[in-house]
């Protein structure tokens, strides 16, 4: 094998020396799964990016410590239901005490568990319905409880998300799993180390703190910060990656493989940010918007992701229309700098806008593109040599009403 792939079915159990578990603790009236445990059966290298959001809620806090003052974890406690955010002095105990709960009953230090929380922010974590779900999950631990677990951290979303790649390092076959939830509050930005969006990935890789956090950096800018679902940053996004070295295979600095892992991992990455938007609340469509030669690459960014982020774009899409006077408009408040006049924009590779005015392209023909379930949104500013591109999606009718619904 001189390359990865994707393992059919993966999950953050794929790699060797890893359990988990999802159940129905209680957050939940609808007692759908709302518990997750992810256990390492060695302590595991670990990195973590987490919401660049002010009011980080009280696990977030806490996995910020843990990085910055733990060399090795063993666990991690995720719930459903209750963000834990805004909830202050409370909040905070209430999250350290998950981590000592969790480690009594895995017999570890607290030290060695990161907690995750996501749901309705300001209110206080049951403490009771805490006690129960670690009590569940341990008992429910399992090699092969990597999907249970996706399904445990779900909120709004419609599917679980997991995915695993295989890899072969110095002839040892490898592996990275992971998984994620997010469907809405979804325009992370992201910071190492400091979603909603949570993301747990694995890997039986031997790897060091230092070097797995400068691969997490690089590769959230190319994928959950390459992403918008309504433009709102949560309170919770976190992303945690475990190395526990089990497989044999080291990766270090400056070689083949960890370029190799590096790559892989950013595959893992990108595709479950991809499955996020596609599963955004109340999503028809998938839209990739790109900007090409701009000045600089802030230019290029402001210009995506004001497309991205706009209501007008956004409900167009949704209503199959394909009106590019809501880009151009966006382009134009974004606070880019660059020449209206040589502005070209593309619906899937079809020209829509020339040199800043219509291109002619019969109006019909751009509703058959922009009706579709996926589409590209293409703008050639003419004006440099950056580039930048986001992922993001439609608004609907549907998204309104699960939002307006949510509190109650």
């Amino acid at each position: 094998m001189s390359n990865f792939k994707r393992i059919p079915n993966g999950s953050v159990t794929t790699p060797r020396g890893f359990r988990a578990a999802g159940v129905t603790a209680g957050f939940k009236r609808s007692g759908a799964p709302d518990f997750a445990m992810l256990v390492s059966d060695e302590p595991a290298n670990f990195a973590g990016a987490f919401t660049s959001c002010t009011f980080a809620a009280a696990p977030v806090q806490v996995c910020r410590k843990r990085v910055l003052t733990t060399d090795t974890i063993r666990a991690a406690v995720i719930n459903s239901g209750n963000a834990n955010a805004c909830t202050g002095e409370t909040g905070l105990a209430n999250a350290e005490a998950t981590c000592v709960l969790a480690a009594n009953k895995l017999g570890i230090n607290p030290s060695d568990v990161v907690v995750s929380s996501t749901g309705r922010i300001g209110t206080q974590l049951p403490m009771d319905t805490i006690k129960k779900g670690i009590e569940l999950a341990v008992a429910a631990l399992s090699d092969d409880g990597g999907r249970r677990a996706a399904e445990a951290i779900m909120t709004t979303d419609t599917v679980p998300k997991s995915a695993a790649v295989e890899l072969e390092l110095d002839g040892v076959v490898c592996s990275i799993g992971a998984m994620t939830k997010g469907a809405g509050m979804i325009d992370p930005s992201l910071k190492v180390p400091h979603a909603t969006m949570l993301c747990y990935i694995t890997t039986d890789v031997k790897i060091s703190n230092l070097l797995l956090a400068e691969m997490l950096s690089g590769n959230v800018a190319d994928s959950f910060n390459r992403i918008t679902v309504d433009g709102d940053m949560s309170t919770n996004d976190t992303v945690i990656v475990m190395a526990n070295g089990l497989s044999g295979a080291e990766v270090r600095p400056g070689t083949a493989n960890a370029e190799l892992f590096r790559a892989a991992l950013l595959q893992i990455m990108q595709q479950l940010a991809r499955e996020m938007v596609m599963d955004g609340e109340g999503v028809t469509k998938f839209v990739n918007v790109e900007i090409f030669h701009a000045r600089t690459r802030e230019d290029a960014k402001l210009c995506a992701e004001a497309v991205a982020n706009s209501l007008l774009c956004k409900t167009a899409w949704f209503g199959g229309d394909p009106n590019w006077g809501r880009v151009v408009a966006a382009l134009g408040y974004s606070g880019a700098q660059f020449r209206p006049e040589n502005v070209d924009i593309f619906y899937d590779g079809v020209p829509v806008v020339k040199a800043g005015g219509d291109a002619g392209t019969p109006e019909e023909d751009l509703v058959d593109i922009v009706r579709k379930r996926e589409f590209s949104v293409t703008v050639d500013l003419h004006d440099g040599d950056e580039s930048y591109w986001v992922w993001t999606n439609d608004i609907s009718y549907e998204y309104v009403k699960i939002n307006a619904d949510y509190h109650t």
